[in-house]
């Protein structure tokens, strides 16, 4: 896969095209004084780009841009909304077309906190779950709270996270939708639980490209929140689809479909001994400790020995329980 990169830099509000400016003031946003770009541009294919942090602010997440015959489509909306605005005053350096689209992956605060700055000229999109997390401060939930410590050294993060408003989507979907831009198909897929209840993939048939969130990932995902044993299955749907590049929610972008595989075998094996360390009366804690997942570690390098992330642990105690409740 050939990839060009591009710095994004920083345009003037007095350059875009009034429809195209984000709906608040950004630089009146907290979090917005920053120097240098948010976000450097890989071009993955023509006309779609991932937008990933630079570092000179926080951004949480990265996104994907897809630039179609008469306006633009985002793949998530990042941590804050003067990430977001960001994003949309550096797109001018690829494209002098209005953002018309944002799609949520899924609720979490790092991928839908900059939704609140698009005006009713923006369409937001995500699934029926993630507008109900939204609504209801889920994504200010225990998610948020377990990572305000470790975000609490990013520049700018902070500052960003006042006066936050969680937006929800304003059109949703249950299981598909698809977009039809110009030439160019856009097919929403829930595909079933993985890392939230609500995960939406965006499939781009036609240059074979998935934006996958934090569905599939290079590393092993966070699972806080998220629905383990579903999982597995849900990537077996996702290997029915025709795509050769991989556009994940961190990390750049690759083309090894051998890593649903990885996933499948890593998240087996947490739930199976996760499950005879809870029937075994172990603590979440004593299991996180435990629990030895090296066999996976030529497929992950943050998997060295004994030790497995304890929301991970904690997350499969609950689906557990709950399951227990119901016999």
């Amino acid at each position: 896969m050939r990839t060009r990169l591009l710095l994004g830099l920083l345009a003037c509000v007095a350059c875009q095209s009034p429809d195209s400016a984000p709906d608040e003031d950004e630089t009146q946003l907290p979090g917005s004084d920053f120097e240098g770009p948010a976000f450097e541009f890989e071009q993955v294919s023509e006309d779609i780009y991932q937008a990933r942090g630079t570092g000179n602010v926080a951004v949480g997440a990265n996104a994907a841009i897809i630039i179609n015959d008469d306006d633009v489509l985002v793949v998530d909306s990042h941590i804050s909304p003067a990430a977001a605005a960001a994003l949309i005053n550096e797109l001018r350096s690829i494209t002098d077309k209005p953002v018309r689209y944002v799609i949520n992956t899924h609720f979490h605060f790092d991928h839908a906190h900059g939704n609140q700055i698009y005006g009713a000229d923006v369409q937001l999109i995500g699934h029926e779950f993630t507008r109900e997390a939204l609504s209801n401060g889920g994504s200010v939930g225990r998610t948020y709270q377990r990572f305000q410590e470790a975000m609490a050294s990013q520049r700018g993060y902070v500052e960003g996270q006042e006066g936050i408003t969680p937006t929800p989507p304003s059109t949703t979907l249950s299981e598909r939708m698809t977009l039809f831009r110009g030439g160019r198909e856009i097919r929403l897929l829930f595909l079933g639980r993985g890392h939230t209840g609500g995960d939406v993939v965006v499939h781009l048939p036609a240059e074979s490209i998935l934006i996958a969130g934090d569905l599939l990932l290079l590393g092993v995902p966070y699972m806080g929140d998220g629905f383990p044993d579903d999982w597995v299955e849900t990537l077996e749907q996702l290997k029915a689809l025709t795509f050769d590049v991989i556009i994940p929610g961190h990390g750049r972008p690759f083309s090894d479909r051998g890593k649903i595989d990885d996933l499948q075998g890593y998240l087996q094996d947490l739930w199976e001994r996760t499950s005879e360390a809870y029937a075994n009366g172990l603590t979440a804690v004593q299991a996180s400790e435990q629990i030895d997942l090296s066999n996976h570690s030529d497929n992950y390098a943050s998997v060295t020995g004994p030790g497995v992330p304890l929301p991970a642990v904690e997350r499969i105690y609950e689906l557990l329980e709950a399951e227990g409740a119901h016999e």
